[in-house]
C-alpha cells in the first residue's frame, strides 16, 4: 500500500508516521523550499498527546514542552484572575496523557526527523501540488513543474487554503468572522519574573481575548490576541504588523498586556476567516485532514490536535482495510461528527470570550463566575480530552450536524 500525502505540517507529518508505522509506504509532498520556523506556540492537549506519545515522540518532545500547572481565566482590565482547570499531573490522572504547551516549530522538527528515521526520502520538498487524477487502480496527483506521482491513496493535508478540497467540494466559500489575530513570541528575559509561571492564561474581555503561555521550557512566551475589527481580511500566518497597531487594538487592557506586546519580537496578525464544515470529505480514493478537512477558529486551542487525530485514526482504518475508498469512508465516519462538534464548539467559546458582560467589573465578575464554573468547564473539555484517536473504532461515533461559522 502506497499513500501520497500533500502537505508536511503537522497532520500531514503525524499521518504520515502513524502509516510508516503500520507498514504502510507514504510519500509526502511539500510546496515550501525548505522547513523554516513559522508558527508560534500550540496547545496539545490528552487527545493529542496519546497519539504524539505512542507514536515514540516523547523523548524528543519532553525536554522542549511546557506542562502547566494549570490555566487561568483573567480579566482584561483589572486582571482580576479565576482557576479555569487543573493540569500538568491531574490530566495524566484524569486523561491517562499530559497537557503541553510547545513551539510549533519543535514540534513540527520531531516530526520530521521520525518520519525520516523510518523512510530517509519520505518528504519531497519545492513540490507544490497542481491537480489529481483518480481511477479504479490508483489515484496520480501532477506536481506545476510537471512530474507526477502515483499510489493507492491521496490525503490532502495542505491546510486552509487546500487546493485539494476545491478540486473535491468546489470553491472555498470562507467568510470573515469579525475578528483579527495577533501572535507573537517574547524571549522570557524580557520580562518580569512573574511571568514566567509555568501556566496558560485566558484573559477575556467585551470584543477580544488574549491567551499567553510559556514555550521552550520557559525559555520563551506565547502570545495570541484576538480583537473585534472589520479592516483586515487578509489570512496569513506570515504578515508583520506593527507593536503600536498591535498595542491600538488593545488599548485600556491591563498593564501586563502592554508589557507583553512592546516586547514581542515580531507582532504578525491574520483574518480569521469561517468556513461552513463540509458534510463529506472523501471521495473514492482521495481524502483530506487537519484544517484541509475542517478548519476551526482557535479559540478552543484544537486545531493541531484535530490534525494529530485524524493522523492516527486514518492510518488505522487503511491499515485494516484493503479496500481504499471503504477504508476511506470508514475515516471520515469516524471522524466527521467529533470535527464539526469541536469546530461549532470553537464558535461558541469565542462568543464566549468576547461576551459583552465583561465590559464592566461587576458584569464581568458574576459572568465569569456562571460561565467557568466547574460543572461547565467539565462539560465543555472532557468528552475532548478523554478522546483516543488509538482506539477511536470502539467510540461512539456523533452525527455529523452541519453549521456554519
Amino acid at each position: 500500500m502506497r499513500a501520497i500525502i500533500v502537505g508536511a505540517g503537522i497532520g500531514g507529518l503525524t499521518a504520515a508516521l502513524a502509516c510508516l508505522r503500520r507498514g504502510i509506504d507514504v510519500e509526502v509532498f511539500e510546496q515550501a523550499p525548505a522547513f523554516a520556523e513559522v508558527g508560534a506556540g500550540v496547545q496539545i492537549s490528552a487527545n493529542g498527546s496519546r497519539v504524539l506519545l505512542a507514536l515514540g515522540l516523547e523523548p524528543a518532545l519532553q525536554p522542549l514542552w511546557v506542562e502547566p500547572a494549570g490555566k487561568e481565566i483573567r480579566l482584561w482590565n483589572t486582571g482580576e484572575t479565576w482557576k479555569l482547570f487543573d493540569l500538568g499531573v491531574v490530566s495524566r490522572e484524569r486523561y491517562g496523557a499530559p497537557y503541553f504547551m510547545i513551539h510549533r516549530a519543535d514540534l513540527h522538527r520531531a516530526l520530521v526527523d521520525a518520519v525520516t528515521a523510518l523512510k530517509a526520502d519520505a518528504v519531497r520538498l519545492n513540490s507544490r501540488y497542481l491537480k489529481f487524477e483518480q481511477d479504479e487502480t490508483g489515484v496520480q496527483i501532477t506536481l506545476q513543474d510537471g512530474a507526477r506521482s502515483r499510489g493507492d491513496v491521496l490525503i490532502g493535508a495542505d491546510g486552509v487554503h487546500s487546493q485539494i478540497r476545491s478540486q473535491l467540494a468546489g470553491a472555498d466559500r470562507a467568510h470573515f468572522t469579525g475578528c483579527v489575530a495577533w501572535r507573537g513570541l517574547i524571549h522570557a528575559s524580557l520580562l518580569p519574573s512573574k511571568f514566567s509561571r509555568p501556566v496558560g492564561t485566558n484573559w477575556v474581555g467585551s470584543g477580544g481575548h488574549v491567551v499567553t503561555y510559556p514555550v521552550r521550557g520557559l525559555e520563551s512566551f506565547n502570545f495570541v490576541g484576538i480583537v473585534e475589527r472589520d479592516d483586515w481580511q487578509v489570512e496569513s500566518w506570515t504578515e508583520r504588523g506593527t507593536h503600536d497597531e498591535c498595542a491600538a487594538d488593545f488599548e485600556g487592557w491591563h498593564p501586563d498586556i502592554h508589557e507583553i506586546i512592546r516586547n514581542i519580537d515580531v507582532p504578525y496578525k491574520w483574518a480569521l476567516l469561517g468556513r461552513q464544515p463540509l458534510t463529506r470529505w472523501s471521495f473514492g480514493r482521495v481524502t483530506l485532514l487537519g484544517d484541509a478537512a475542517h478548519p476551526t477558529l482557535p479559540t478552543l486551542a484544537q486545531g493541531a490536535n484535530m490534525a494529530i487525530e485524524d493522523g492516527a485514526v486514518l492510518a488505522q482504518c487503511l491499515s485494516e482495510n484493503a479496500d481504499f475508498p471503504q477504508a476511506l469512508s470508514r475515516y471520515e465516519s469516524l471522524r466527521i461528527g467529533r470535527t464539526t462538534k469541536l469546530v461549532n464548539g470553537a464558535l461558541d467559546n469565542s462568543k464566549r470570550f468576547h461576551n459583552p458582560a465583561l465590559a464592566d467589573a461587576v458584569g464581568a465578575k458574576r459572568y465569569v463566575e456562571n460561565e467557568w464554573r466547574e460543572d461547565k468547564v467539565k462539560q465543555r473539555y472532557d468528552w475532548i480530552f478523554e478522546y483516543d484517536a488509538l482506539r477511536a473504532d470502539a467510540m461512539p461515533r456523533m452525527p455529523a450536524v452541519s453549521a456554519a461559522i
